[in-house]
């Protein structure tokens, strides 16, 4: 389901006007009239059904109507009540840094997926000058913005900053500190077979996932040396019996796989 997402709060009497390159959006992209119904993401994370009241041509600007009150499939990603697995569970990709037009790619591919967090990582192997590089800049928030509303997820996907391998380790231990193993997952995909395990084995201790992570390394892989290093972070090195897979297929695919086995879905024996 595609939606519209909104940087602004209703006003006091539910409407939302839209200017701008929203306006071009909903009417080149969405192609609405005036009296369609449209699916809007507030800021606090509610989808929020309206219906269209007036599409003004020449001033380019659309003006939206709230309708009924909301039901409880309608819930955003600020409102905890979600009982799904993979809604319950938040997803982190730390991606090793790729070259540009890739690395946007990956970017659209994640927020789709509804990963909530995405790393960008300087390793050995990866494009030098990740370091340097602006990941929190109008084109990538554009990006996610528009994958959003292609997709309808309701996770707000964030970019952080570049950090090196050993500063993402630390990241991923920070956060998880508090979980007990039960409670949280992290494979890194390796080209290898040392230390690996299918994607279903490494799942067999997970109950109720409330943090997962996938790391995957760039056009490079990832040295031996650094495998070590997100092993001791928690880390499961998962080997997987495909094709050679490009760094860009490689991440969302190894996305698709972990969210399924997370949700219990049947994960083939080769994964």
């Amino acid at each position: 389901m595609r939606q519209y997402i909104s940087q602004k709060a209703l006003d006091s009497d539910g409407f939302l006007t839209i200017i701008g390159k929203d306006y071009r959006y909903l009417r080149s992209v969405l192609r609405i009239r005036a009296g369609d119904m449209i699916h809007v993401r507030l800021p606090d994370g509610v989808l929020q059904p309206m219906t269209v009241c007036a599409v003004d041509e020449k001033l380019k600007k659309i003006l939206l109507q709230s309708c009924d009150l909301l039901d409880s499939e309608q819930k955003g990603e600020n409102q905890p009540e979600e009982t799904d697995a993979i809604e319950s569970c938040e997803f982190s990709l730390f991606m090793a840094v790729p070259k540009s037009s890739k690395f946007d790619l990956i970017v659209r591919q994640a927020t789709e997926c509804g990963v909530a967090k995405i790393f960008p990582v300087q390793t050995e192997f990866s494009q030098k000058g990740g370091e340097k590089m602006n990941f929190r800049s109008e084109r990538f928030e554009r990006i996610i913005k528009e994958a959003r509303q292609q997709s309808g997820s309701p996770v707000n996907t964030q970019i952080e900053d570049c950090v090196n391998l050993k500063e993402a380790a630390d990241l991923w231990k920070a956060e998880t500190e508090n979980l007990s193993d039960s409670e949280k997952l992290a494979i890194v995909l390796y080209e290898r077979n040392d230390f690996t395990m299918s994607v279903s084995e490494a799942c067999k201790k997970i109950t109720k996932a409330k943090k997962a992570a996938l790391f995957c390394g760039s056009e490079g892989g990832i040295s031996p040396a650094e495998i070590e290093i997100l092993r001791e972070a928690g880390f499961t090195p998962v080997h997987l019996k495909t094709n050679i897979l490009r760094c860009e297929t490689a991440a969302l695919y190894g996305i698709a796989v972990l969210q399924s086995a997370i949700s219990n879905e049947d994960v083939n024996d080769d994964c």
